[in-house]
């Protein structure tokens, strides 16, 4: 079930934000290159192939990069996810929450007060 969702959510990145089908060389310098119209049969069929093995490959190396980052990234303990939030990042997002507030109300002008 992990893997189907990986391979779906691939395969809609690659459509929505990687241009899906779309091939990096134009397809009128292939049809030049070749010396064929762009509306021949033979030119359509290539592109729609190319479209299919290009979001293919897309997904493909939007899985080959998930499933490598969660093979080499180690596994945190609940324990760990715990202290790394009460101990660093609550300070640290307190101390940030100060300074912002003490620009702003030491110069309202330059910190949009």
């Amino acid at each position: 079930g992990s893997y189907i969702n990986l391979v779906l959510s691939a395969l809609l990145v690659s459509v929505l934000y990687l241009g899906g089908w779309g091939f990096p060389i134009p397809i009128e310098w292939v049809t030049t290159w070749l010396g064929q119209s762009i509306n021949s049969p033979v030119i359509q069929i290539i592109t729609a192939s190319v479209g299919i093995i290009m979001t293919i490959f897309k997904a493909y190396l939007l899985v080959f990069l998930a499933i490598l980052l969660r093979w080499t990234t180690p596994r945190v303990r609940i324990d760990q996810l715990l202290d790394l939030g009460w101990k660093f990042l609550l300070p640290i997002s307190l101390v940030n929450l100060l300074v912002t507030a003490s620009l702003k109300l030491a110069f309202p002008i330059a910190f949009g007060g």
